[in-house]
């Protein structure tokens, strides 16, 4: 398909899950990708898309941390000539505390990655794309930032951060032909979610997982990934500003949870 051909992309949380996947597909259609995470695993995403033939190249790297970020974006340059496109998908949970247990570090420590990190995306990228009028930046947000119990307090206002990030992003974007949107995925198995998998196939559970959605099932990060590539690419020229759920349908309706202080 080549709808990235010769295309330069920074990915993002890359070393699994949601992320490695769209850095392989990525590549697959044909872009340069330079493959960015803190754990060392990223190198094996860039074995993977080198198997097949890709571009790639692994950057271990804090997506939070402004110097990193500003680093990464540099080093696209300097490899490839230019940057095109930026999926800002690293996040993390938060973990599990109860909601009134939380402290103001517990808060931080995820609005900096999940929030600040993706600003900080969007800021340097910015300063590539803009000057040559075209480029495109995918955020990964989550159903949470858009009805209550499908995540803890901080994870839920750190991706509800970056709707609003994405839809002032485009305003003060104006003029420039560089888009930004953001994926609002529903329950994906990932590195972050494993655990909630793991605990449901030990006790026998797993055929439950996905059931509150009206597809019944949870989804897989390929799926995530071809979203981000229609927004990548140019079939989604006129998509901006959007927060879009890839969630089989979950949040359509309402569903009722209980949740104690």
């Amino acid at each position: 398909m080549n709808r990235l051909d010769g295309r330069v992309a920074i990915v993002t949380g890359a070393a699994s899950g949601i992320g490695r996947a769209s850095a392989k597909l990525f590549a697959a259609e044909g872009a340069h990708v330079l493959a960015v995470d803190r754990a060392a695993e990223v190198a094996e995403t860039v074995a993977q898309i080198k198997e097949a033939d890709g571009s790639a190249i692994a950057v271990t790297a804090d997506a939070s941390e402004e110097a990193d970020v500003a680093n990464m974006v540099d080093r696209a340059v300097r490899e490839f000539g230019t940057l095109d496109v930026v999926y800002a998908n690293a996040g993390i949970s938060g973990g599990g505390k109860p909601f009134l247990e939380l402290d103001s570090s517990d808060w931080m420590n995820v609005l900096k990655v999940n929030l600040i990190g993706v600003f900080l995306a969007v800021k340097h990228a910015a300063r590539v794309m803009v000057p040559k009028k075209k480029g495109s930046i995918v955020c990964t947000a989550s159903v949470a930032a858009l009805r209550s119990g499908a995540g803890g307090g901080p994870y839920s206002a750190s991706k509800a951060g970056v709707i609003s990030l994405v839809q002032t992003g485009a305003n003060f974007l104006m003029g420039t032909n560089v888009r930004i949107n953001a994926i609002c995925p529903g329950l994906i198995e990932t590195g972050m979610t494993r655990p909630l998998f793991d605990f449901a196939r030990q006790r026998g559970t797993q055929d439950r997982i996905g059931q509150l959605n009206p597809l019944k099932r949870y989804g897989h990060p390929e799926e995530i990934a071809a979203m981000a590539l229609f927004l990548a690419s140019d079939e989604g020229s006129y998509v901006n500003g959007q927060a879009i759920a890839v969630d089989g349908g979950l949040s359509s309706s309402h569903p009722v949870t209980g949740r104690r202080a």
